[in-house]
């Protein structure tokens, strides 16, 4: 028995989602369980598919312990060693598949180069559908899949500033004050997200709307806990945190243009119209206050920043090849029966 009983649910909580297989259904039912029927061990297969749905929503289930947890979970169970252990034998097989897509690293490609092709970038895919040709309907299916991410914006990659020291740490947490309102509720870009998704008529419930997300909506958010957790990939969060800001307000632009264009409410174009313009700012301390100072301090990081930038451009890739899928044969990516 624990010397003391803490309660640890807090407001908001999510209520765990239904199975999506094997993997997902252990991993559910293990923190379903009270201390009494705990499970001793969840098997973590060898081979598995890391992109499916089932080994993506398992891994969302054991990461989202670490944010406000489940409502419904049998006990405090944050860090119960079998499911940490299940967690990262997942983590493990997801990330070698990450590395599997990633172009190969070179001496060529630094850091640098890399967030400078980024910024040169023009948007593809999803978001330039969105801005030319995309109806209400398509920009409502956007905004429920992102909104698995933009509910908890910015926390994932705050797990890097305790690993972080001296000038890069300072500029670190100036960018992520402003992603969380610089001391203003109001503009903190979670709350701003959540008003978008309610002008929109969308469901605006902390992760409404992970129960109807596939698995490639899932692994971007994944992706960032498989590295913003671990200590020793400190250099890819920064690295995923810096391309994530570079190509932020370019790409927040065309979609405020397409918002324009179907005159949505302006709730919905001012959670855009703020990223394009604190993202201008950002995109130029990441890249030299943050990555550059990082890997002056740090040059043996250098790997780790690259592979953190092409990890990101690896599933974001991804999603955006399943929305345009959808949307070209007329159906949402997330189902969205839950708003009917």
């Amino acid at each position: 028995m624990p010397v003391f009983e803490v309660d640890s649910t807090i407001a908001g909580q999510p209520s765990l989602p239904a199975a999506r297989g094997p993997m997902s259904a252990r991993i559910i039912d293990a923190v379903r369980a009270t201390p009494a029927d705990a499970p001793a061990r969840i098997d973590v297969p060898t081979v598995l598919d890391p992109w499916s749905d089932d080994v993506q929503l398992a891994l969302a289930v054991c990461h989202e312990l670490h944010y406000r947890g489940w409502a419904d979970a049998g006990r405090d169970c944050e860090w119960d060693p079998v499911l940490i252990g299940a967690r990262g034998r997942l983590e493990d097989l997801f990330l070698s598949a990450v590395v599997e897509e990633c172009v190969p690293l070179s001496e060529e490609g630094t850091a640098d180069a890399e967030l400078g092709a980024l910024a040169r970038g023009v948007p593809s895919g999803a978001v330039a559908h969105l801005r030319r040709w995309g109806t209400e309907d398509e920009f409502a299916d956007y905004f429920a899949a992102r909104s698995v991410y933009h509910l908890k914006e910015a926390d994932p990659h705050a797990w890097a500033i305790p690993r972080l020291s001296g000038r890069v740490k300072a500029a670190f947490v100036a960018v992520e004050f402003d992603e969380y309102g610089a001391g203003r509720a109001e503009r903190v870009h979670q709350n701003l997200f959540g008003e978008l998704l309610s002008s929109m008529g969308l469901n605006c419930d902390y992760l409404g709307y992970l129960p109807h997300a596939p698995g490639v909506v899932l692994a971007p958010v994944n992706l960032m806990m498989c590295l913003g957790l671990r200590r020793s990939r400190r250099g890819a969060t920064v690295g995923h945190f810096a391309a994530t800001e570079m190509t932020s307000p370019v790409g927040s632009a065309w979609i405020l243009h397409g918002l324009d264009r179907l005159e949505a409410p302006e709730p919905a174009r001012r959670f855009f119209r703020e990223h394009v313009e604190a993202d201008a700012v950002h995109e130029l301390v990441m890249r030299d206050e943050v990555v550059g100072v990082l890997l002056s301090d740090e040059p043996s990081l250098e790997d780790d920043v690259v592979f953190g930038i092409r990890a990101l451009l690896v599933v974001e890739n991804r999603l955006d090849r399943a929305f345009v899928d959808a949307w070209n044969s007329g159906r949402s990516l997330v189902r969205r029966e839950v708003d009917q």
